[in-house]
């Protein structure tokens, strides 16, 4: 029955008995409503049972299993739109939409994807790499059917996992108040994002309640007025006026998606299937804009994720059964990158009173809960809101403090704007520390660190720079705090480093200065980052020079003068896409000096996005891993 098989399997596939009729929704539809608690037991154990052999995020998806399979149950998918908001909750959705037997395959090298793609599936409505877009790309598609005919199309968001705290979300909500649609916002409330859920958003919604009765009268007077077509547009903002106001008096707060004309349902307990395939057959029908209001627990059903759900968001392999983890606990294997930065950044901020720190949601992945721990009050968790992230930091820093704000690379996307605007226009001391930069594997094309390094190159007063070991981002770091260095970025890849003895003196490196690595003839190989080791082992066997870059923004001239003026051939490699990044910024030098080497650029394409697979492939597919590089410098096409 399926294509690829563990012999590590706890629980035996054929004693799924519900789940094994499903290949597609239409199937799930056939099951008698009595049979729902059983089939969300079934896919829990089916995931469970996979992500522990093929690593991937469990507890989120986990948690929304009920809500999932009502959602397929009530909903004529997929001519009826559901639109998730980060993937980590879809295992579940992917599992029930034609996917099951290639699920053993998600995250590896030509395998399913590890988040929802339209690309991969009619089922998968819409990318959701990244927190916080489902509200605004469910309207769009609710505009759509209206626009082009199709009355009949229901679209419903499913929002959670802390994305409630982006502002992205928030400008969804607003627009969605004020245009008329019938959306269904499903609000997934589990206080968590990776780690504990933060902010106003947070504990509003733990305040936010409504009484079972006055729900219960509010779905039939809605459900009579509409049967009996009293409910045009006039009369329901009147009732909903009226309604709004006895609802704030009986429960003594204000609502406040109800006072952006939103109708709100709940909180109702999202692991009670039965009851949700009621609920949403009720608001199915409804016209207008409606959010209801689901409270889960995030790794539901299976006693290790809800115990420990921050670690067991991506749990690695485990033992299903046992719920042990299996780690690495080589004594022998290097740090990695993400905790020496926040070891380094502890040291540094118990030297320097002015250093505080700033994450969107990840004090875990990034490693900043080590100066969290030690220094609460002067560490910062926003919340999935990278922009804020770096407008916030960027007010610390007119105000005398030095904020070392710490964002994956392909998020600090999203705060674009904000670093030019607010932190790169006033010349603010701003340390951007980019985590996940360049290539990180199985998360895929959402998550490549693949463009800041191109992206930011264009900024004025901005300072780029990328470690290629431990040391040298522990030094990065201490040069960036030092006084009148301005906005100064800083990044790195994921995973492990390579040094066992991390630890060395903090010194200063002079801003714009690089290093050479070794000496050679015939070819130059200049690298940026710790793919420079890679580079570095590769100029070894070829016995040519190899430097050291350092830094992209400003580039070592000196460096440029002497290669330029010695060697007719040059390899440039960077961890990410080669078109504006360090082979740009070379070949532009070289032309603007009046020098015309051959420069042969490695890094990632801007013709197609890298997908899936381990990094050590991935470097291999793009053309930077060792061998590679090997080619490049003997001239031989790959």
């Amino acid at each position: 029955m399926y294509l690829c098989t563990h012999n590590i399997y706890k629980v035996n596939k054929t004693e799924l008995t519900l789940l094994n009729k499903i290949k597609t929704p239409e199937d799930l539809r056939k099951l008698n409503v009595d049979e729902l608690p059983q089939l969300c037991d079934e896919l829990r154990k089916d995931i469970v049972e996979e992500v522990a052999v093929n690593p991937g995020h469990l507890a989120s998806s986990l948690g929304v299993a009920e809500i999932t399979v009502a959602l397929h149950y009530v909903y004529d998918t997929p001519e009826d739109r559901i639109v998730w908001d980060v993937g980590h909750q879809a295992y579940g959705h992917k599992i029930l939409t034609g996917r099951r037997e290639r699920f053993c395959t998600n995250r590896k090298l030509g395998g399913i994807k590890p988040f929802p793609s339209p690309t991969e599936s009619e089922y998968d409505t819409f990318a959701c790499g990244h927190a916080s877009n489902s509200i605004s790309a469910a309207l769009g598609m609710a505009i759509a059917a209206k626009l082009e005919g199709k009355a009949d199309r229901h679209v419903v968001a499913v929002i959670g996992d802390g994305a409630l705290s982006g502002g992205l979300a928030f400008e969804g909500l607003n627009n969605v108040s004020s245009s008329p649609n019938d959306l269904l916002i499903i609000l997934n409330d589990n206080n968590m994002s990776i780690d504990r859920s933060v902010g106003g958003m947070k504990q509003y919604l733990l305040g936010l309640n409504t009484n079972k009765t006055y729900n219960a009268i509010k779905f039939k007077t809605a459900r009579w007025l509409n049967r009996n077509g009293m409910m045009d547009d006039e009369r329901k903002k009147g009732i909903q006026r009226f309604s709004n106001a006895i609802k704030s008096a009986i429960a003594h707060q204000q609502n406040i998606f109800d006072g952006m004309n939103i109708r709100y349902f709940g909180p109702f307990d999202g692991h009670n299937v039965k009851e949700l395939v009621r609920i949403l057959r009720q608001l199915k029908t409804m016209k207008g804009p409606k959010l209801l209001h689901l409270h889960t627990q995030k790794g539901h059903g299976y006693a290790p994720a809800e115990k420990d759900v921050t670690t067991w968001h991506a749990p690695g392999k485990f033992d299903p059964e046992t719920g042990e983890r299996i780690v690495d606990k080589d004594p022998n294997k290097p740090q990695k990158y993400q905790d020496v930065f926040g070891h380094t950044l502890l040291e540094l901020a118990q030297q320097n009173p002015k250093i505080v720190g700033v994450t969107p949601a990840m004090p875990s992945g990034c490693s900043m809960n080590i100066m969290m721990n030690a220094m609460p009050e002067r560490t910062f968790d926003v919340g999935i809101a990278e922009g804020h992230a770096v407008t916030f930091s960027g007010g610390m820093a007119k105000d005398g403090l030095i904020p070392f704000c710490n964002i994956y690379s392909a998020f600090s996307q999203r705060a674009f704007d904000n670093i030019i605007h607010d932190v790169a226009l006033l010349n603010l001391h701003v340390v951007f520390c980019f985590d996940r930069a360049g290539i990180v594997g199985e998360d895929g094309a959402t998550h490549h660190g693949a463009f800041d390094l191109a992206a930011l190159r264009t900024i004025p007063n901005l300072t780029i720079s990328s470690p290629m070991d431990e040391h040298e981002l522990r030094r990065l770091m201490y040069t960036a705090q030092l006084p009148d260095k301005g906005p100064f970025v800083i990044r790195y890849p994921r995973g492990g480093g390579v040094l066992l003895d991390w630890r060395c003196p903090l010194e200063e490196i002079k801003v714009g200065t690089g290093r050479k690595m070794r000496d050679g003839n015939d070819v130059a190989v200049l690298a940026i980052g710790p793919i420079g080791n890679e580079a570095l082992r590769a100029a070894e066997e070829c016995s040519c020079a190899m430097y050291d870059m350092r830094f992209l923004k400003p580039i070592d001239e000196t460096i440029l003068k002497e290669v330029a003026e010695k060697f007719q051939r040059i390899v440039t490699v960077e961890n990410g896409v080669k078109n504006g990044g360090l082979g740009s910024a070379v070949l532009e030098w070289m032309n603007d000096h009046g020098y015309h080497p051959e420069v042969i650029r490695l890094g990632m394409p801007d013709t197609e996005f890298v997908e899936h697979g381990t990094v050590a492939e991935l470097h291999k597919i793009v053309g930077i891993d060792r061998e590679s590089i090997k080619a490049a410098i003997l001239g031989k096409k790959q």
